[in-house]
């Protein structure tokens, strides 16, 4: 039985691992939940899961979970704060941590569920983009095995395979969001409800509006180039707005080897906990004779320049894709407040991008301290209105 700590077990792709867990309760057990703010639906997961530890980073919140808890279930230990979410993640009693915690939040508690030599299955894509190299340094090092869960690259893992040797490039699909065919004019007037309104998955508020500005798809290509250890020319983005083809990988040959399944998150979750074996899905199953026809676009990186911005802090170096993650979580949090346009984001992560001086990435602690100096700038072009 494998025993598993889910970090941020009540965000989407918490809760649909527990999904999975719940249909297959003779293969998998929950030792540990984590989760940020949400209290109740982490008891409740408690309750129905019994893992032996739970942890809440907002520490204010520490208090009433406890009693809650305590009121209904004896012998789980109670957490909080940033070391309770990395107690949770290098518990002894845990053989795979699934990190599905938002933002830059997540790369400490991966980072020590490493070196703890724990299999991570990896839904955080911020942890690859900021701290890459360390990370999969780390990871060699320890002998642990990341799996990702990301579907994108979940499907170029598993087309892969173990013939790594002769790749001519890698093919991240992307849907194209809610604005794929709008104009230019239109995507300015965007409000928060049609960046949120996806055409195809149901994600997190911050993922989703990603999505739309396919900065979420710029992240992946850094992730990507760390997970497969691949030159970022041999990264390449194609709109695919069925989403039935996940992504692909073409070889020296000519050969294309794709990945499809219907557009649902159960699917790389699954394989990330059974990996390398697969087993019975309770989901729906791909019908191409329902699917009808497959298309394929040109990314405009007019219309959708974060895109290309990705690729630029990519070849510009570590400390700029740090800048680039940092400004994009103070841009999308300030977009979904109402503070700033939908098209602002991209103005906003390039003005601190230009503000950056290029500096070594060698340490976690140099992570966070780039990521902290990105987001006061960030702030500080907010309030000032100093971005263009």
């Amino acid at each position: 039985m494998l025993k598993i700590s889910i970090l941020g077990s009540t965000g989407s792709i918490g809760k649909q691992t527990l999904d999975i867990v719940r249909n297959n309760k003779s293969r998998f057990k929950i030792t540990a939940l984590t989760a940020n703010t949400n209290i109740q639906l982490l008891c409740e997961q408690a309750k129905e899961f019994k893992p032996e530890t739970i942890a809440i980073a907002d520490i204010s919140k520490y208090g009433e979970l406890k009693r809650m808890i305590e009121n209904d279930i004896r012998d789980i230990r109670v957490l909080s704060g940033r070391e309770g979410i990395v107690e949770a993640a290098t518990y002894e009693n845990t053989d795979l941590v699934l990190s599905a915690i938002v933002g830059i939040a997540g790369l400490e508690p991966i980072y020590n569920a490493i070196k703890e030599r724990k299999r991570i299955a990896l839904a955080n894509k911020e942890t690859l983009v900021t701290a890459g190299g360390i990370i999969m340094k780390e990871a060699a090092k320890r002998n642990v095995k990341i799996i990702p869960v990301d579907s994108e690259h979940s499907a170029i893992f598993q087309c892969m395979g173990n013939d790594r040797n002769n790749i001519s490039k890698i093919i991240l699909t992307a849907s194209g969001g809610p604005f794929r065919t709008k104009t230019y004019k239109e995507i300015t007037k965007a409000t928060v409800a049609d960046a949120l309104n996806h055409p195809n998955w149901i994600m997190g508020k911050k993922i989703t509006v990603d999505s739309a500005t396919l900065m979420n798809k710029g992240l992946e290509v850094i992730e990507a180039k760390w997970l497969f250890d691949i030159s970022p020319d041999k990264i390449e983005v194609c709109i695919h707005p069925q989403s039935i083809i996940h992504s692909m990988v073409e070889y020296a040959d000519g050969s294309v080897i794709a990945q499809l399944g219907v557009p649902d998150m159960r699917l790389p979750i699954q394989y990330a906990l059974t990996y390398p074996h697969r087993i019975e899905a309770s989901g729906k199953k791909l019908k191409l004779t329902e699917v009808k026809q497959l298309t394929f676009e040109e990314p405009d990186l007019n219309r959708f320049p974060c895109l290309k911005l990705a690729y630029d802090a990519l070849q510009l170096g570590d400390s700029a894709c740090i800048v680039l993650n940092g400004a994009n979580e103070v841009a999308v949090n300030s977009f979904l407040q109402g503070k700033i346009r939908f098209t602002d984001i991209y103005r906003l992560v390039y003005s601190a991008l230009e503000k950056h001086k290029i500096t070594t990435v060698s340490s976690i602690k140099d992570v966070y301290l780039i990521d902290n100096w990105s987001r006061n700038v960030s702030k500080e072009l907010l309030k000032k209105g100093g971005y263009s």
